[in-house]
């Protein structure tokens, strides 16, 4: 298991995959909570099953995988929903990534996650990067990107911690306003400093 467990997150919009790539081309193993929220309800899982079952079989696309656009929509709009949603999934990503982490070698570890600080994972790292940009650069890159409203946008940030208190929680920020060769220059810098702490770490760590 790697010496450092470290957390990289920011809301959506911001660059954390970027970001996640600058370090793995340094040789850092990650995971992307996000992906492992997917590969959970990947078709013939129980999950998928349980979703199919409470939201009702138009949930899933044609080829049985699950409609997250569509599912997205109603959990946002409905509280109660996605508290059932989030009681049933965020013990199997949590077993997930905890299982990734104990395997990991590189020198530290990334857990990459826009939920750290609200869903509790960053009591599984050590340390804490933020990957900061505007708010009107979250919205105007996600419309963009997933092609989603502005008022679809704006409602995921709401549903996600507000920026200062994500800051507030930062052992590193990496401003990622400008260039991905600026964003690889902080990437650079923080792997320097984080790669001397875990020379500084004698005592592997279980992810809490």
């Amino acid at each position: 298991m790697s010496n450092l467990i470290v957390g990289l997150t920011g809301g959506i919009g911001s660059g954390k995959s970027a970001a996640m790539a600058a370090f793995q081309a340094l040789g850092i193993e990650a995971i992307d909570a996000d992906q492992a929220a997917r590969e959970v309800v990947e078709p013939g899982t129980p999950a998928l099953t349980a979703i199919a079952d409470h939201f009702g079989s138009q949930i899933l696309l044609a080829d049985g995988r699950l409609n997250r656009a569509q599912l997205r929509e109603i959990i946002f709009n409905n509280p109660a929903e996605k508290a059932w949603l989030e009681a049933l999934l965020h013990p199997l990503i949590r077993e997930h990534i905890v299982s990734f982490l104990q395997k990991a070698v590189s020198p530290y570890a990334l857990l990459v996650s826009p939920l750290l600080v609200e869903s509790g994972q960053v009591n599984m790292v050590e340390r804490v990067i933020v990957v900061d940009v505007p708010e009107s650069t979250q919205v105007a890159r996600t419309m963009a990107r997933d092609q989603n409203d502005e008022a679809l946008v704006k409602s995921i940030m709401a549903s996600q911690t507000k920026r200062e208190t994500r800051l507030q929680a930062a052992d590193f920020v990496i401003n990622n306003s400008g260039s991905l060769q600026e964003l690889q220059q902080q990437v650079n810098q923080i792997h320097t400093e984080l790669l001397a702490q875990t020379r500084d770490t004698n005592t592997n760590r279980e992810p809490k």
